[in-house]
Formats: structure tokens, sequence, C-alpha cells
């Protein structure tokens, strides 16, 4: 249904002939429906735990073997401006410097979380390096989340999630762009628990 210009100023006539009360409840319907399409809108820029998980085989002895990955310790406050011109940064060097080379090549073994060695290392060895580096750099720590995911192929797939402000972007070494999760076309699997890294949780994340 199409409204003129002239439909709508009448009908913003009628309203005002309406009584104070009247125009109060309006106001008040209005106010909550646009504060409840701007939270929907929040909430889909962010992936959403649904249920605790187990941690992906490679993973289960994470936080023993690198407290860093799993710390929930607050960091300094950066500007939202300052942390993504960091994690640019680091996203672009560390997809540069590191060689790609499979578990199975460098550990005989099908999956082994790690970070990279001279030979290199693969996505989930990205991630972690990406996401040390981050801390060092001085991001919060509970921002930075590993997820485990399909790719557009539906092959297995780990990244890194950086929850700014706006919302998830990923982190990937199969690209230098940072996306929001959306835009990756990717299943969203299980991740690192956003309240505390040191659990996972099973995700509603199909992009």
């Amino acid at each position: 249904m199409k409204y003129s210009a002239v439909g709508f100023s009448a009908g913003l006539r009628s309203v005002a002939r309406f009584s104070g009360r009247s125009v109060g409840i309006c106001a008040l319907v209005l106010t909550s429906f646009f504060t409840t399409s701007v939270a929907q809108a929040s909430e889909g820029a962010f992936i959403t735990a649904i249920s605790a998980s187990p941690p992906p085989s490679g993973a289960q002895q994470l936080c023993r073997q690198y407290s860093w990955a799993c710390s929930s310790q607050k960091a300094a406050s950066l500007t939202s401006k300052q942390e993504m011109q960091i994690v640019k940064k680091v996203n672009l060097q560390v997809n540069a410097s590191t060689r790609e080379i499979t578990d199975q090549s460098q550990y005989r073994q099908r999956e082994f979380w790690a970070l990279p060695t001279t030979r290199g290392g693969d996505c989930e060895d990205f991630a972690l390096l990406k996401k040390r580096n981050l801390i060092k750099a001085g991001i919060d720590p509970n921002k930075l989340l590993i997820a485990t995911v399909l790719d557009r192929r539906r092959n297995a797939h780990a990244v890194l999630v950086y929850r700014s402000a706006q919302g998830d972007l990923v982190l990937d070494n199969l690209t230098n762009s940072i996306k929001p999760w959306k835009a990756t076309r990717y299943l969203f699997l299980r991740m690192q628990d956003p309240k505390q890294p040191r659990r996972w949780v099973g995700v509603y994340g199909n992009s």
C-alpha cells in the first residue's frame, strides 16, 4: 500500500486533534517499536550462543597449553577506532608471514591446535596467533573468540571472531578482508563462550 504526502499530512493533523493522553500512548508504542527493531538488528550482528558444548578435539588442552587463549581478564580500554586499526594490522601481518601447512603434514595428526611453527600452521593456528598478538597489543581477550565453522564448501574450518561494538567480525586466514560474520556465508558451529572463554558454546550462526 502506498501513502501520498497529502494523506500523510492529513494523518498528522488527525493525530494532533487527539488528547494528550492518546498522543502519549502513540509515542510510547512508536518508541517501543523502534527500540525492539534496533535491538533485533543489534542481535543479528552477533553470533548467538544456544547451549554449552565440549571443545573441539584439538582444543581440549588449549587452556593448559596457552593460558592467554582462555583469559577473561579485562584489558585497558581502547576506542573502537583504535581497536579496529590494531585488528586490521595484526590480521594482515599474520596472514602475510605464516605459511599454510596441515596438522597431518606437521604433526602426523588430523587435528592439533598450537601456535604456528617455523614451518607454518593451519587455520586454527592462524587464529591462535592472531588472538595472542591482539591481546599483546591491548585488545580485550573477551572480545577475541575462536570459532569453528563449515566454510562455503562445507569443509571444517576455524576463524577468530572479533566482537566489536557494532557486531562480530571474522579474521580468516583465507582472506585479508575482515567481514561481519553473516557476510562470510559460513555455517558457524561453536565458539569460545564470550562470558567464560575456558568454556565452549554451540551457536546459532547460519550466515
